[in-house]
């Protein structure tokens, strides 16, 4: 039977819970606001990851990317740093930031973290919280996985064409791009997002500009500013549908977040925004031109971006690291010297045999793998070995001529140094194969003794499978040690089963 002393010390209890309650909320408010869980996707981190990387690659082929010494880009990097230390560590991605020479108002974030910011936003933004806000709510596409969510099974099995589609059947790797939701057009590639994407960057968005010091609605009054100005910024407005009353909505969520000081604007943007408008700037249908005739590859090469891999297959990088690959230090012949016991490599579709000493990479979501010594490569760049694609071709039942003559087209889009240095050769593989063959040269991603670029040969070796399927081996050496290498390329090529 209860007291009435108990019942005093029960309603004592109950009172000091309410308060205990009452103050935990008030602090769980009091602390400011969380990023929320991101979720899960049937794409992987790896192949979120890769497929950015890839799509960057192309970035630096279609578009004028301002070298990683500018002050924009050093500007862009530092603002992009702030905003990316308010994620937590399990939830980041590996960021990096760019500024693309382009007029028009534009921003987008790649799945696993490049970003490219054009010259157009940043000399709209009429403060630095503007140009933050802009930014943050880009890095929470990523951080939501927006576009890897909006992907269906088949379109994650689809990744394999992406790198091995040297020649698509719409267009190349940019139709394979198209047909899986990225939207590529002239000088832009955006991830198309719905109206609940772009309401919960905008959220998500809110809570890391006020994590990192800037007000939230910044946000709102750039994209207000992008309406009022029509027909300046369409595609980012087409890409990035409205999904209501900005503002309306970024003030009810912040109205209980706990009072802060806000930055609005900074000495260094002021600074860089004046700077970036003497940059040379190009409109949309200017940068969609230089990329037909190869401008942009040799610019960004001029300022510090590596397409010397791209013969073999490799990707291009820049000085940030933009695409993974870089310059390979001084190499010895002896550091890469084939043994000359040999093993067999299961490659899927076929067999080959490779000096012992030089280690076999399969790559299954590209279709690919590199045979190389471990001195010859770095990253994506392969100096030394073999390189093996399978690919789609552009028709079915191309005459092996067309077939070859196409991948070699490819490769020269991609790298003006690129050029072929033999004729179109018949060549039988595996015992009666029919093939073709042909001698490229381009500049090595490794220096020579003397620190210097260097020639690059390779040899392009290529097999149709089918009517519409094909493979091609590169065989990759410097110029100076092409020959000294080519018995062993041809016993390799000679051993080819399938």
């Amino acid at each position: 039977m209860m007291t009435t002393q108990d019942s005093s010390h029960s309603r004592w209890v109950a009172a000091w819970l309410m308060i205990w309650l009452v103050a935990c909320q008030h602090a769980a408010v009091a602390s400011g606001p969380e990023l929320p869980n991101p979720g899960k996707t049937q794409l992987t981190r790896e192949q979120q990851e890769k497929l950015g990387l890839q799509v960057a690659e192309e970035v630096y082929k279609q578009m004028p990317v301002l070298p990683d010494s500018s002050p924009e880009t050093k500007y862009i990097q530092s603002l992009g740093k702030r905003l990316v230390e308010t994620i937590p560590p399990e939830h980041s991605w590996p960021f990096q930031f760019h500024v693309v020479a382009q007029k028009e108002i534009n921003a987008f974030a790649l799945p696993g973290g490049p970003m490219f910011v054009n010259i157009g936003t940043l000399t709209a933004a009429d403060n630095e919280a503007e140009l933050a806000g802009v930014m943050a709510h880009e890095i929470s596409h990523v951080y939501m996985q927006h576009s890897a969510k909006q992907q269906t099974k088949g379109w994650v099995e689809g990744l394999a064409g992406i790198a091995g589609a040297i020649v698509g059947d719409v267009g190349g790797a940019w139709g394979s791009l198209a047909k899986m939701g990225i939207q590529v057009g002239a000088g832009t590639l955006m991830m198309k997002y719905s109206r609940s994407d772009e309401a919960q960057a905008d959220a998500v968005g809110a809570i890391i500009l006020w994590k990192a010091g800037y007000n939230p609605v910044a946000l709102a009054d750039f994209f207000e500013k992008l309406d009022s100005k029509g027909g300046h910024g369409p595609q980012f407005l087409s890409d990035h549908p409205n999904p209501g009353n900005r503002r309306t909505s970024i003030q009810k969520e912040i109205r209980e977040w706990p009072a802060h000081k806000y930055l609005s604007d900074s000495a260094d943007f002021a600074t860089v925004n004046k700077h970036a408008g003497s940059i040379k700037v190009y409109t949309a249908q200017e940068i969609a031109e230089g990329a037909q005739n190869g401008q942009w590859v040799a610019e960004n090469r001029k300022n510090g971006a590596i397409f010397a891999g791209d013969a073999s297959g490799a990707p291009p990088s820049s000085q940030g690291g933009t695409a993974g690959a870089a310059p390979i230090a001084k190499v010895s012949i002896t550091e890469i010297q084939p043994s000359s016991v040999f093993r067999s490599a299961n490659l899927g579709a076929f067999k080959m045999d490779r000096p012992e000493n030089w280690e076999l990479i399969k790559d299954q979501q590209s279709s690919s793998a590199t045979i190389a010594p471990h001195a010859g490569v770095s990253g994506d760049a392969v100096a030394y070995g073999v390189v093996i694609r399978a690919l789609q071709t552009p028709e079915p039942n191309m005459s092996v001529k067309q077939i070859t003559a196409a991948i070699v087209k490819r490769l020269e889009s991609g790298d003006s140094n690129l050029k072929q240095s033999s004729e179109l050769k018949a060549i039988n593989v595996s015992g009666g194969v029919a093939g073709g063959s042909v001698e490229l040269e381009t500049i090595s991603p490794v220096m020579d003794a003397a620190g210097k670029p260097q020639r690059e040969r390779d040899w392009l070796i290529m097999v149709p499978l089918g009517s519409r399927q094909a493979i091609f081996l590169v065989f990759v050496s410097p110029m100076a040690h092409f020959e000294q290498l080519r018995p062993t390329f041809e016993r390799m090529l000679r051993s080819v089963k399938f």
